[in-house]
């Protein structure tokens, strides 16, 4: 009898002694359409998963790397309350969360000088693995406090961590792995910052055959304004589609 399963649920083996079940399990449906630009959308949640970039002390806290070095934080912050109560709703339903953070190696030996440069542009220090308060972490170290996902959002034993050292979550990292071994087509982008990280993984997501959705009040910036109205638009016109968590989990 096959009755002991290999892999993840949606890509798993049954397998025994001497018999081995290639079939992958069919996951039951979770169908949802939703209003979104350019046009609305249908989808399947036990398809997608919900990919949450840099939320993470250093970017959205007080304390972190950014406010730091003089930057105001609070668009960064704009996420969490959405995103609360998301998540929530999103579990409810065993859609996968991915947290996507920056986690760099202690010794920094795979950035190169171009990464390095975005966070210490004048060499003088501050940037990448350096402590830029007294008693603080060392900036966007893999298992510091910098790192971690703010307190808020509280991550669940069941998330998935992926650590990225670009501005692309998927450059040297895990990423696709772990979602085409979750059987995910479709990609719900969050988080920090629009412009920047969130875009640049969406736009790798799209271009290796993703289906992918920008929530657009569970993405912020701390660039201008015009940085995350543009990034919209682009991901509208170009990569995929733009809505709102509201409209999500109306959708159901």
């Amino acid at each position: 009898m096959v009755n002991i399963r290999l892999g993840p649920p949606a890509n798993s083996w049954a397998v025994s002694t001497n018999h081995v079940d290639l079939r992958r399990p069919v996951p039951p449906s979770r169908v949802v359409t939703l209003v979104a630009r350019p046009q609305r959308i249908t989808v399947d949640l036990a398809r997608c998963a919900l990919v949450v970039v840099d939320m993470q002390n250093d970017f959205c806290h007080p304390d972190g790397w950014l406010a730091a070095i003089g930057v105001d934080i609070a668009p960064a912050r704009r996420p969490i309350a959405p995103l609360r109560r998301l998540l929530s709703w999103w579990r409810s339903g065993g859609s996968a969360v991915i947290w996507l953070n920056w986690g760099n190696r202690p010794d920094r030996a795979n950035l190169p000088p171009g990464v390095l440069h975005v966070y210490d542009p004048d060499g003088s220090g501050g940037g990448i693995g350096d402590v830029v308060r007294p008693g603080g972490s060392p900036t966007l170290q893999a298992g510091s406090w910098s790192a971690a996902v703010v307190d808020e959002l509280k991550p669940e034993p069941s998330d998935v961590y992926v650590d990225k050292y670009r501005m692309s979550g998927f450059f040297d990292t895990p990423l696709d792995s772990v979602l085409r071994n979750l059987a995910v087509t479709t990609i719900f982008f969050a988080g920090v910052n629009s412009d920047q990280c969130v875009l640049a993984t969406l736009t790798d997501a799209a271009c290796i055959g993703y289906d992918v959705v920008l929530l657009d009040d569970c993405a912020a910036t701390t660039s201008p304004a015009y940085c995350h109205d543009a990034t919209v638009y682009n991901v509208a016109q170009c990569f995929g589609f733009v809505s709102t968590s509201d409209a999500l989990m109306g959708g159901a």
